[in-house]
């Protein structure tokens, strides 16, 4: 059952992998919440931000508190909503090696991941369905979004393999999750017997690669497929918190 808590508002954009951290957070800590799709190109949608905000998302407004930055709001979950699992961990060894890891999701694999949604022809046309399909385009913004996106995103794609000096997302990809791999070991998450904010980072970025071919390179692995499996479950409640 949802936390009884403030009114929670999510500002995303499907394919945002910090969006979907956010949202794995809230649904792990049981928080109600609504979302609002923003536009890619006017951000229109975005609440007032406070003067040292970038205007992007993800940005959760709980009640009149505006927050921004993935890391910032889930970091600020535990103590706004104590009801859920904790996020980080008590114990200071194990929050120092929670939040290098959730670090390296963020600037690591989550910064891979556009390499591989966007890297083919095939599956930027996907992307841009996926987008056209959870955002409420106007109609000449939608057919722009349906006849230039897939170009768009093949761009981005290859500024994001330049600036990485890599040459291959699909491999990119693939040596991140091996190096999850090495530290989930035998246990049941990363830092360990306890969720912290470096599975839900993880888990958060694969969800945003379920309807493309990758997810299942990704759940070929038996490891990162039970880890996965454990959080996906609590997510929906199927499992004890």
């Amino acid at each position: 059952m949802p936390a009884m808590n403030p009114e929670t508002t999510l500002y995303q954009f499907t394919l945002c992998p910090f969006c979907n951290k956010v949202r794995a957070g809230l649904d792990l800590k049981g928080v109600a919440y609504d979302t609002i799709e923003v536009s890619p190109r006017t951000k229109v949608e975005l609440p007032d931000l406070p003067s040292e905000a970038p205007r992007k998302v993800p940005v959760l407004r709980i009640g009149d508190r505006v927050l921004f930055d993935s890391t910032d709001i889930l970091n600020a979950l535990d103590e706004t909503f104590p009801e859920g699992p904790r996020l980080l961990p008590e114990d200071p060894e194990v929050r120092g090696e929670a939040e290098r890891i959730e670090d390296w999701v963020d600037t690591e694999f989550i910064r891979a991941l556009p390499t591989v949604i966007y890297g083919t022809w095939r599956a930027a046309a996907q992307a841009t369905r996926t987008i056209g399909k959870a955002s409420k385009f106007g109609m000449f913004e939608g057919l722009g979004v349906k006849l230039g996106g897939p170009m768009v995103m093949r761009m981005v794609a290859g500024r994001i393999l330049k600036k990485a000096g890599r040459s291959d997302g699909k491999a990119w990809v693939g040596e991140c999750l091996d190096q999850f791999e090495t530290w989930l070991g035998d246990g049941d998450y990363v830092c360990g017997d306890t969720l912290t904010i470096a599975d839900v980072a993880m888990y958060g970025g694969i969800t945003c690669v379920e309807d493309f071919p990758i997810y299942q390179e990704i759940m070929a692995r038996p490891r990162i497929a039970a880890w996965y499996g454990r959080i996906d479950a609590r997510r929906r409640g199927e499992a004890a918190l």
